[in-house]
């Protein structure tokens, strides 16, 4: 089982640490023909605007598109959470547009206000460790999309189908039960 970790930006050794702890071979992806040898991918975080200017630039924009078209599950952290949404708070243009929702950047303040709490994740037993750094929120979701997590009231982590989305890092920690939770959608995929 592999999964990519989109290698533009972002702590990319990280998920690929977190995935290789929950039993999966973890692999950088930095061109769009490595989408191929991959099972399912994780967007992780850093600047969105930033992300999808790279994304266009090395033509991931339709081959991303196309690999979740495929049922191939597809996980986005912090930045790549905004990637993931159809709707961008104060923003024209989305960039994948793939989950049914929107969210508004930064939604928790700037760098200084980055935080760490523990978060009840629908699925996943105890409590786990998020990370947030300048972080998104999802102010709305569609009817496909689950609500997996809830941080006073604010959504921060959803799933639609294949797709999973966090505002928080859960590659910051050495909690990996979030990257278990992907793994685990990317073997069902797989599967069927």
């Amino acid at each position: 089982m592999k999964i990519g970790v989109l290698a533009l930006q972002g702590a990319v050794a990280e998920h690929i640490r977190s995935i290789e702890l929950a039993g999966a071979e973890g692999v950088a992806i930095k061109k769009r023909e490595e989408l191929q040898d991959i099972q399912g991918l994780i967007i992780p975080g850093g600047e969105s605007t930033t992300i999808g200017k790279l994304m266009r630039k090395y033509d991931f924009m339709d081959a991303i598109r196309q690999f979740a078209a495929e049922g191939k599950p597809v996980f986005g952290t912090c930045a790549g959470l905004i990637v993931l949404a159809k709707t961008i708070e104060g923003q024209e243009e989305s960039h994948l547009a793939l989950m049914d929702m929107t969210v508004a950047r930064n939604a928790f303040g700037r760098q200084r206000e980055s935080f760490e709490t523990d978060l009840d994740i629908k699925g996943i037993d105890e409590p786990i460790r998020a990370v947030f750094i300048r972080a998104p929120l999802i102010s709305s979701v569609g009817e496909q999309v689950d609500v997996l997590s809830s941080y006073n009231g604010e959504i921060v982590a959803a799933r639609q189908g294949h797709l999973l989305a966090s505002s928080f890092h859960p590659e910051l920690t050495d909690d990996y039960r979030l990257h278990q939770y992907f793994v685990d959608m990317v073997k069902s995929s797989h599967a069927s």
